[in-house]
């Protein structure tokens, strides 16, 4: 992935007037594009696409999601409430959670549908609303990730019921007249067909134990490529063999089941970006290393300290001649004070410190952080330090920048204090 064009000196001291930096910058049109190419998934009895709001649920970006007429994963109580609040219909949204909240059953009776994560969810569900419908989230047993943190399925996983349990699931349905009308899995992330097709299999087994689902949801983890090396996956490519299972299901049980997928970094990882300063830079001599230190960190992009992840880095000059300044090799840190807020560490090892090159960097230069979009912004060491929430801003498509989200202020920081 490529830091775009339009990030030239112009944009830049525009958005500096608008929000300060740091900052994030999301895509509208990129966003958009992306839910369309979601909608294509091949699917031969249906398809209902949600977006995974965790990855990023600043309001203006939900917006234009329900606007494309995308459904919504939410993975809490508060996330349900926010896509409320932020005015998406509550039949459209979807929670499967870790932690079930003691009054979530507001939320089914404004229609929201939930799928059960463990056996005392589905227990605690049919206590209330006994003679209804449920969706039932399973560990199909099989799991994939770039790392063991990004994986949801498998022994290791502690998400689902493990689908071994499938009578114990059974009696609890029986117990109060419940009704299971849709299966939910999810692995992980990757972009191998062959793992897809194997997760649909795995996963129509489960279908078949449960005569009255008229629903699969195979959930997200659709990787995208943030570094020039990577792969992103080919939706229309994985999505054959799943295709292909449904169809054969439906041919050998006459049952057309449905499909719901549930994307969040394929939507908005690469529509998004981090835009910060460089404010200062430090060397530690001979065998050491050249530092450039952001005005940014891990309060803002926690991924490369998390899982050593990635990103595309461009360091533009602030004068007019600085693409001829020499190059030379750098590490990238952020602003805590803390040796694990690193924006530059080796792929798979983030312990190890990796530089890039660029033209000599000055103090002052922006650096522009790209694959920003995902799990940054909603996913951080948020006032570590005391550093306040960042801004938020969209680009819309006429090229304009809009304002979507304040700088939090050190007050709003400490409202909740006594």
């Amino acid at each position: 992935m490529e830091i775009p064009e339009l990030f030239n000196a112009a944009l830049l001291a525009k958005l500096e007037a608008l929000a300060g930096t740091p900052c994030f910058v999301y895509d509208e049109a990129a966003i958009r594009r992306q839910t369309e190419t979601m909608k294509q998934f091949p699917a031969p009895f249906g398809l209902f696409p949600r977006y995974a709001m965790k990855a990023c649920p600043t309001r203006a970006i939900l917006s234009i999601i329900a606007e494309q007429g995308i459904g919504i994963d939410a993975s809490s109580g508060f996330e349900v409430d926010r896509a409320l609040r932020a005015g998406i219909e509550p039949e459209a949204i979807s929670l499967s959670t870790q932690e079930l909240p003691a009054d979530f059953g507001q939320w089914i009776r404004k229609g929201v549908k939930l799928n059960a994560c463990s056996l005392s969810q589905l227990r605690r569900y049919g206590q209330e609303f006994p003679n209804t419908k449920v969706g039932i989230r399973f560990n199909p047993g099989l799991g994939s990730g770039g790392t063991a943190k990004t994986n949801v399925g498998g022994p290791s996983s502690s998400f689902g019921i493990w689908h071994e349990q499938k009578e114990e699931v059974a009696a609890i349905l029986a117990e109060f007249n419940l009704t299971a009308e849709r299966i939910h899995t999810h692995i992980g992330s990757g972009s191998d067909p062959s793992v897809w097709q194997r997760t649909a299999h795995l996963s129509l087994a489960l279908v078949r134990e449960f005569d009255t689902v008229e629903s699969l949801n195979l959930g997200g983890g659709y990787k995208v490529a943030r570094m020039p090396d990577e792969v992103s996956t080919d939706l229309l490519k994985i999505g054959e063999p799943v295709a292909a299972a449904l169809t054969a299901f439906a041919e050998e049980t006459g049952r057309k089941i449905r499909l719901e997928i549930e994307p969040g970094t394929f939507v908005v990882a690469n529509a998004g970006y981090l835009v910060s300063q460089v404010q200062d830079i430090v060397n530690t001599g001979p065998g050491g290393h050249q530092f450039i230190k952001l005005n940014s960190g891990m309060t803002e992009l926690l991924r490369p300290s998390l899982y050593a992840a990635q990103h595309p880095i461009s360091i533009i000059p602030r004068d007019a001649d600085g693409s001829d300044r020499p190059k030379e090799q750098y590490v990238i840190v952020g602003h805590c004070c803390e040796s694990g807020d690193l924006v530059t560490p080796a792929p798979e090892d983030g312990e190890t410190l990796a530089s890039r090159e660029f033209p000599r960097v000055e103090i002052g230069d922006w650096c522009i952080i790209g694959g920003a979009g995902a799990y940054c912004s909603a996913m951080s060491t948020k006032n570590y330090n005391s550093f306040p929430e960042t801004a938020e801003t969209l680009l819309n498509p006429n090229g304009d920048l809009s304002l979507i989200r304040r700088r939090q202020t050190l007050d709003q920081l400490l409202s909740n204090e006594i």
